[in-house]
């Protein structure tokens, strides 16, 4: 998370963890370097002491998720993938049981573990370029990266069709989900972070913390129990036939011939 090939950067500051994926060019996706770093600065901020937490990134997206090219590069895709969804894990798991508010903005495309890693935070913002899509089933594999605890926030049915039809989710209609907080034009985005962490700044932190687990705790009892269904689930996927069609294909640029057709 330090020198020139870090692609995530950290910063804290006034109370404030600053917490941005920094490889634009590469569309923010999501590889082992990726997360290692992610837990890093998720740690630093708890070990700082951070009231708030802002997840941001850099570029033209917020992360277009897994890194596709990397799984079908791997020796072992199930071993890779098992590993890597492991790893995603913990930073979601950590960034939910922070006593830190946690603040994610998003510009641009959210998408596969992309998605549930901003709805990881307790606060999304967004900027009217965002998009939101799961995309997992489409290549062959079952959702991960805390997919399954989006069914608290935007409902069941909801969730099932996000989860298997990959629909593609506007800022808007995301607001409308219950997902987004607020919606800015693009330019009007960074204010708007300025000003929602100001506002928690000037709350109480200790009754903010207790709130935030407090309904967590109501919403999502066990996230780490449903986390780790997520990682057998996408581990067994991968070692099957299908997970490993559908990244070849995706990285082919080609439809898939999954077992089933």
């Amino acid at each position: 998370m330090s020198g020139t090939d870090a692609v995530v950067r950290y910063e804290c500051r006034d109370g404030v963890a600053w917490i941005s994926l920094d490889d634009g060019s590469g569309a923010n996706a999501i590889d082992a370097a990726c997360v290692a770093e992610l837990h890093e600065a998720v740690m630093r901020a708890g070990d700082d002491a951070a009231a708030v937490v802002v997840l941001r990134a850099a570029g033209r997206f917020f992360s277009v998720g897994g890194d596709l090219a990397a799984f079908a590069a791997a020796a072992d895709m199930s071993a890779y993938v098992d590993d890597l969804a492991d790893a995603l894990h913990r930073v979601v798991s950590e960034l939910t049981r922070l006593d830190a508010i946690v603040v994610s903005v998003v510009q641009g495309m959210a998408a596969g573990a992309g998605f549930p890693l901003a709805a990881a935070a307790d606060i999304v913002l967004a900027s009217r370029s965002a998009r939101f899509t799961l995309g997992y089933t489409k290549v062959g594999l079952s959702v991960d990266g805390g997919t399954s605890l989006l069914s608290s926030t935007i409902g069941l049915h909801r969730a099932l069709r996000l989860a298997l039809l990959n629909d593609v989710l506007s800022a808007d209609e995301a607001h409308a989900a219950g997902l987004v907080a607020q919606v800015h034009d693009d330019e009007e985005l960074e204010s708007a972070v300025d000003d929602v962490v100001t506002r928690l700044l000037a709350g109480s932190r200790s009754a903010q913390a207790a709130t935030k687990h407090l309904i967590r705790d109501v919403a999502a009892p066990a996230p780490e129990t449903a986390l780790r269904k997520e990682a057998l689930s996408i581990r067994a996927e991968a070692a099957g036939v299908d997970g490993p069609e559908g990244v070849r294909a995706f990285v082919e640029k080609r439809p898939p011939r999954f077992s089933g057709r």
